[in-house]
């Protein structure tokens, strides 16, 4: 028996999977709730089986629905990107292209060349989302973003073949602290200011290559709540270069940390060419890339 999908209704539930809401996936959807429910029930009655239950005053997926829910987020993502690389196909007068990219890219790099996009095709829509790395892989391989910018360090494991890197730069990791020119044994005792796990990996590897391990008492991703705290005297942290070139607070010094260089790359999925918009914002990326120079010191 084959069954006939609806686009609509996998869009709705690739909505409610991603929100666990049916209410926040009308509010993403423009659609009333009733409606969002009708588009369910539909879906239901196209496969046959029982996607979503009621579980108190919410819903939850049942194993069919999010086996489904799975490939509709692929569907939905492909048919998306398809819809952007049709109408690139076009030219660069309309259309649209999505960036995924984390904190201190989209501080520095981006912007830069997000005004340079704007500037030379005022049609084509430069959407951004902040995410770390990792998920913006994910993103991308499921087709929900066009270019993820990502970073990777000299031991990271190559990616699959389908991810195509370009080079943007060389990001190095600096001690940050109240006095200049120190080093990282200097602060075998101190204080440390870590992010998440995910963000902290490089200071803790940094620091065990020098001999010790940080006793970490503070924890934020914001690179302006770090600096603040090591002026403050209340510890030291490290930061990468591109964070000091979208902030730097009055009263902190940084010393490049030898051996630490982190590299940036702005990876698409798939076999080339690249859609004009994708082709055209990398381009900017490079560009700007090239442009910025940051001075911690």
């Amino acid at each position: 028996m084959s069954i006939m999908l609806n686009l609509t209704h996998l869009r709705v539930l690739d909505a409610v999977a991603r929100h666990g809401s049916v209410t926040k996936a009308a509010k993403e959807l423009h659609y009333s709730q009733p409606s969002v429910s009708h588009h369910l029930g539909r879906l239901e009655a196209e496969t046959g089986a029982r996607l979503v239950q009621r579980v108190g005053r919410g819903i939850r997926l049942t194993p069919e629905g999010e086996l489904l829910a799975q490939r509709a987020s692929e569907i939905v993502g492909r048919v998306d990107a398809a819809s952007v690389e049709l109408a690139a196909q076009v030219g660069l007068r309309s259309g649209r292209v999505r960036l995924a990219g984390f904190q201190t890219v989209l501080s520095t790099i981006v912007p830069r060349a997000a005004a340079e996009m704007a500037e030379a095709y005022p049609g084509v829509e430069l959407n951004l989302v902040d995410v770390h790395p990792v998920e913006g892989l994910r993103m991308l391989r499921a087709g929900h973003v066009d270019v993820a910018v990502v970073f990777r360090h000299d031991d990271t494991p190559d990616e699959d073949e389908e991810l195509r890197l370009t080079y943007l730069l060389d990001d190095p990791l600096y001690l940050i602290s109240q006095e200049p020119d120190q080093r990282l044994e200097d602060h075998r005792d101190s204080v440390w200011v870590g992010g998440c796990e995910r963000c902290r990996a490089a200071m803790i590897t940094v620091c065990e290559r020098a001999g010790f391990t940080p006793r970490i008492a503070y924890s934020t991703d914001d690179m302006v709540v770090i600096q603040s705290l090591v002026a403050a005297g209340m510890g030291v942290a490290t930061l990468p270069g591109l964070a000091l070139a979208a902030h730097r607070t009055r009263g902190v010094h940084a010393t490049e940390i030898p051996g630490s260089t982190r590299h940036i790359y702005a990876v698409t999925y798939g076999e080339p060419p690249d859609p004009p918009a994708t082709t055209a914002l990398i381009d900017t990326l490079k560009a700007a890339a090239q442009s910025l120079t940051h001075q911690p010191a």
